[in-house]
């Protein structure tokens, strides 16, 4: 099918299987970008920012949207799930509650029942919820190209502004969410400055592991919304590690941070802000994280 849109005339392809997708995907490269909900894509090809000559639908592909857990896995979320389902999903609120909320906190229910999770993901939208917890989750994306499987650490995978380090050839086919341990918690704030349907301005996740004393065996903080992609810095993260989490030592870690990222300017905040939140958001992320799991 073809049909015309924004200044050119652009092909609709719809592959019934997963391989097909590949093999149209490795056919057209960068002439092609890949449509499943197309709540972004749509925008960005109205605005004339994309202007590809083939569109591949995903909508006909089977087996792409299931989510599911597995022992010693974890969570499975297919690229094809929408947001909607992932947030609701009894597996993801039971196994990982955190990253439902966070689904819960993408927009609108009308935009979540629409959007995908691969497309959330692909689309490495600099202000968007859910790659900052995945990132703090170490969730890995699964893509499929012609030269086989390979899985990519979600800390690698997003490069910069819409940017990922997928391939021309290859299809996210799922979110691989591993097993958390025993000990962990997290949580997830995020900060708007205009409606509560508005992306945020700034977006925390403290990812910590305690032991059964109640002392830190790792932390993870990612802030997202702050730069082209999630911001996590190990020095300040090491700071944690044999520790308990008190006060002083919260305080150091967010102060860390502020000090240490490079913010963006944008509508919902200038980098002078942004640096100033970054301490007030780190600091509540893991006090919030710490209250998850009772006084420790």
């Amino acid at each position: 099918m073809r049909v015309f849109f924004g200044m050119r005339d652009i092909d609709i392809l719809e592959p019934r299987s997963v391989e097909e997708a590949v093999a149209a995907l490795a056919q057209h490269g960068d002439e092609a970008k890949v449509i499943a909900g197309g709540t972004a894509l749509v925008l960005m090809l109205k605005n004339q920012l994309v202007s590809p000559a083939y569109l591949i639908s995903l909508g006909r592909v089977p087996g792409l949207d299931g989510v599911t857990y597995g022992a010693g896995v974890g969570l499975r979320l297919g690229a094809l799930a929408s947001i909607r389902q992932a947030e609701t999903s009894a597996v993801v609120r039971q196994h990982c509650p955190t990253l439902a909320e966070t689904f819960g906190k993408v927009a609108n229910v009308r935009v979540r029942h629409a959007a995908t999770v691969g497309g959330n993901v692909s689309e490495a939208d600099y202000a968007s919820d859910p790659p900052c917890v995945l990132v703090a989750l170490r969730a890995r994306a699964v893509a499929l190209s012609p030269r086989g499987r390979r899985e990519i650490p979600l800390t690698e995978f997003f490069r910069d502004f819409y940017e990922t380090a997928l391939a021309a050839d290859e299809l996210l086919t799922e979110i691989v969410v591993p097993e958390q341990p025993a000990g962990a918690r997290q949580s997830y704030l995020k900060f708007v400055t205009r409606s509560s349907e508005d992306r945020p301005c700034i977006g925390a996740c403290a990812w910590i592991d305690l032991d059964e004393a109640g002392v830190c065996r790792e932390l993870r903080v990612t802030l997202g919304a702050v730069a082209g992609k999630p911001q996590e810095f190990a020095e300040a993260e090491a700071l944690a590690a044999g520790q308990r989490l008190g006060p002083d030592l919260i305080g150091q870690v967010a102060q860390y941070y502020a000090e240490h990222i490079d913010p963006l300017s944008d509508a919902r905040g200038s980098a002078w802000y942004r640096r100033r939140m970054a301490a007030v958001f780190v600091r509540r992320a893991i006090e919030q994280a710490l209250g998850a799991g009772g006084e420790v």
